[in-house]
């Protein structure tokens, strides 16, 4: 497994920036049953882990974006972790809203990106990736020219990594769903009974049915 994909699962089980729950699912604002629930604005709070985090993805923008010119960060929980990445690679900052403000200019990009300049988005949480890629959208439709996208953590949906090979969007995240299963099993966080259920629910999050096992 890859090493980074570990010690970040481990660092936001132990801030409770990630909880699994099999047994007592959470329910999301689209209405699906969840086991997991996923905070990852609580990072921000911790200095060792919010270092670590800056850190590793501009390690991974450099390994796989070296061409980077500009970063874009995903409201809104990924403005804060956008701009440490732009500040210490260096490079010019803007961060996508989910829609344009109501007032003013309407912005839906706040910041000056440049025709052509070859951006890096960066989000907290790669879902269905529908939201990620509205913001890939509203960076190209603004003339930047998206080169990937980094992420801290993915569930691993069949259904995102369909919607961004549409897209044409590269991915690469930090962290994912099965790094986080081996170290919540590791650590006794969840038991060997539970892993059948949670990995139904990521095969189909929309249709998966509490205590169905």
């Amino acid at each position: 497994m890859n090493h980074v994909a570990r010690m970040l699962a481990e660092k936001l089980l132990r801030i409770n920036a990630l909880k699994l729950q099999p047994a007592n699912p959470f329910i999301w604002a689209s209405g699906w049953n969840s086991p997991i629930y996923t905070d990852n604005r609580r990072t921000l709070s911790y200095p060792d882990v919010r270092s670590f985090i800056k850190i590793e993805l501009v390690r991974l923008i450099l390994e796989q974006f070296p061409e980077v010119e500009a970063v874009a960060g995903v409201a809104t929980g990924a403005i804060a972790q956008g701009a440490l990445v732009a500040d210490l690679l260096n490079v010019p900052y803007v961060y996508v809203r989910s829609s344009p403000k109501d007032h003013g200019l309407e912005n839906l990009i706040e910041g000056d990106l440049r025709q052509g300049q070859k951006v890096v988005v960066v989000e907290d949480l790669i879902s269905t990736g529908k939201s990620s890629l509205k913001a890939v959208e509203a960076v190209r439709n603004a003339g930047g020219n998206v080169i990937g996208m980094v992420a801290l953590f993915t569930y691993g949906f069949p259904l995102a990594t369909k919607n961004f090979e549409e897209a044409g969007v590269e991915l690469r995240t930090l962290s994912d769903y099965n790094a986080l299963l081996d170290v919540a099993l590791d650590t006794h966080y969840i038991n060997e009974n539970d892993i059948a259920t949670l990995q139904e629910w990521r095969n189909d999050p929309a249709a998966w049915t509490p205590g169905r096992n």
